[in-house]
């Protein structure tokens, strides 16, 4: 990967950390909360991890093949241990789109995770 697209990368990383944190701190009443729901239920009730990365996809144009290969590449020594969600008979495109979807909420949410405890350490609610 080129030093400008990993550049690129690393701010569409910070910049969805930003917004996913803010998003669920005010969508649970404070960090605390919000970090408990993600730790519980990335996907459940106030957290909605992956309709937050499809919305982050399409906002920053990556709901395409060209966009996938970027964070896969940016990505490429992630495992992804759950295919289930991959299903027969997509093209490579969308099969692109859901690998790459799928490790970048994980990494989203590893990140939002550290984000909402540094929060709490410096006196966050």
């Amino acid at each position: 990967m080129n030093p400008h697209e990993q550049q690129y990368f690393n701010l569409l990383l910070a910049m969805a950390v930003d917004r996913f944190s803010e998003r669920i701190i005010q969508r649970n009443e404070g960090v605390q909360k919000a970090l408990e729901r993600l730790r519980t239920n990335p996907h459940g009730e106030g957290i909605w991890l992956n309709e937050f990365v499809d919305a982050f996809f399409r906002d920053a144009l990556l709901d395409n093949p060209a966009g996938s290969c970027l964070i896969l590449q940016a990505l490429a020594n992630q495992r992804i241990n759950d295919f289930s969600n991959i299903v027969e008979g997509v093209t490579i495109g969308e099969m692109l789109q859901e690998m790459a979807k799928k490790t970048f909420a994980a990494l989203l949410h590893r990140k939002t995770e550290e984000a909402l405890e540094q929060a709490l350490a410096f006196g966050g609610d």
